[in-house]
């Protein structure tokens, strides 16, 4: 009887582990992905010294990808994000937060459907009145990609930012100052998919509130 019911029990834990796997999302292995870059920044450069193998002038060729993605400055700029990885101390991972999602969500889908890019709405809104409209405040900052719906390629667009002249999205996700991150991902009718990632310093994109010690 006791062997009867461990077997029996084999199948519904098989079942739970193969529920629990399933149920990470694109946007929880974006989210990890960017938090294993913050919390070991050097550890992501190594990752980069691999990636970095694979370029054929400004052209990258992945294992088993035979057509291969044009890039904009090559290898220059992956030596470059490479050099400040190495400066960088670990920060903090990042909270998902649900206000910061369901914006991202909005934009992803927005964009999605009509193929647009960039940072501003149809309706010339931009990441903070995206962020108000869900009950949060305007506090915000958003990184974009484009064309990928695997979480480590969407991550290293946005950590290498080919052809950013600012880095923007590279200075975003390693800001000691943002705490929270919601994501939302999806498809593109001219890019093929899109991820956004909208950071806060708060879990909805309010003021952080600082205290300052009574005087006597």
């Amino acid at each position: 009887m006791y062997h009867r019911v461990l077997a029996m029990c084999a199948p519904l834990l098989w079942l739970f582990a193969t529920s629990a796997l399933h149920a990470q999302t694109l946007e929880d292995s974006v989210l990890a992905q960017i938090n294993d870059a913050r919390v070991n920044p050097r550890g992501y450069a190594e990752k980069l010294r691999q990636y970095r193998s694979y370029f054929d002038g400004e052209i990258v060729y992945m294992p088993g990808d035979y057509n291969g993605v044009l890039t904009k400055e090559g290898t220059a700029v992956v030596d470059e994000t490479i050099a400040f990885l190495e400066r960088q101390e670990p920060l903090l991972p990042l909270t998902q937060a649900d206000i910061l999602a369901l914006a991202a969500t909005d934009f992803s889908r927005e964009q999605g459907a009509i193929g647009a890019r960039g940072h501003k709405g149809a309706d010339g809104s931009d990441p903070g009145v995206r962020v108000k409209r869900r009950g949060g405040d305007i506090f915000v900052g958003e990184a974009i990609a484009y064309g990928f719906d695997d979480a480590e390629q969407i991550v290293r667009q946005m950590i290498v930012d080919d052809g950013v002249p600012d880095r923007g999205h590279r200075r975003l996700l390693y800001d000691a100052k943002l705490k929270f991150a919601g994501i939302g991902c999806g498809p593109h009718s001219r890019m093929d998919h899109i991820c956004v990632v909208d950071l806060s310093a708060t879990k909805d994109g309010r003021p952080v509130r600082v205290r300052y010690a009574q005087q006597r």
